[in-house]
């Protein structure tokens, strides 16, 4: 029997992180929560569910996960973010995983079904959001620094688990909105660092192109007027992407 590390990162997550810790409790060997110092009862309700609680200052996505992977007394890891939860078929797929005979070269991913204002998106290119999500800690390293993604040191086999995680992320268009935003700025920011100089066209063009792909041929009307409205907002940030990059260029001439 494979023991499991389940590792989540949080800052100021009181209204999901006690879904999140139930979720996984029946699954879990350890359950390890790093907290880059919430203001709120995050710790509180951490230290109620008896995991393992340690607070770090933020050191950036990927390196504030490696951190928390790092504290993990299993090499086998599952990475689970404070708004998702694990929906009791993959539950039982993840249980299956721990009696398997898999080697170290082998990953896990699973499919991530998030909600949007209280309804399930399967549309606009967000299902299925296949997720690596439990590997060996000795072959994977996270990397990147907006959209982290999994370094491994080695050739892998990925396995997909039956089941959703199921992603609780945004309860309000707003919300959707300022995360679009927050991210759109800096991926503009992040092209402008590493040389990218001509937004050109892209401003223009590139906000067609992303509403016509997520609306029309990731089938995001199927989705009704959140759809719409999700499609809409990706193709506004993906504008403020370009214009970030155009207004950081101009200022460096």
């Amino acid at each position: 029997m494979k023991k499991l590390s389940v590792i989540i990162i949080t800052f100021n997550e009181e209204r999901n992180i006690r879904r999140c810790i139930e979720s996984v409790k029946n699954i879990a060997d350890e359950i390890i929560v790093v907290d880059s110092m919430s203001t709120d009862s995050t710790e509180n309700i951490c230290n109620t569910l008896g995991v393992r609680f340690i607070s770090q200052k933020w050191l950036g996505f990927s390196e504030q996960k490696n951190f928390a992977n790092s504290q993990a007394s299993n090499e086998w890891i599952f990475s689970i973010d404070a708004d998702e939860v694990v929906s009791e078929e993959l539950a039982a797929s993840i249980a299956g995983f721990k009696k398997s005979g898999c080697t170290d070269r082998d990953v896990f991913s699973m499919n991530r079904l998030t909600s949007y204002c209280g309804h399930w998106i399967r549309h606009c290119g967000w299902y299925p959001d296949r997720k690596i999500r439990i590997w060996n800690r000795n072959v994977g390293r996270w990397k990147g620094e907006i959209h982290e993604t999994i370094e491994f040191s080695t050739e892998t086999k990925e396995n997909l688990l039956r089941g959703d995680l199921l992603h609780y992320s945004f309860s309000t268009p707003e919300d959707f909105e300022r995360q679009m935003t927050k991210f759109a700025i800096m991926r503009g920011k992040h092209y402008f660092m590493k040389g990218r100089r001509n937004a050109g066209l892209n401003i223009v063009f590139s906000p067609i192109y992303a509403f016509i792909q997520h609306y029309i041929f990731q089938l995001g009307f199927l989705d009704g007027a959140d759809g719409l409205h999700i499609c809409h907002i990706t193709a506004k940030t993906t504008r403020l992407k370009y214009k970030t990059l155009k207004e950081l260029t101009d200022k460096d001439k």
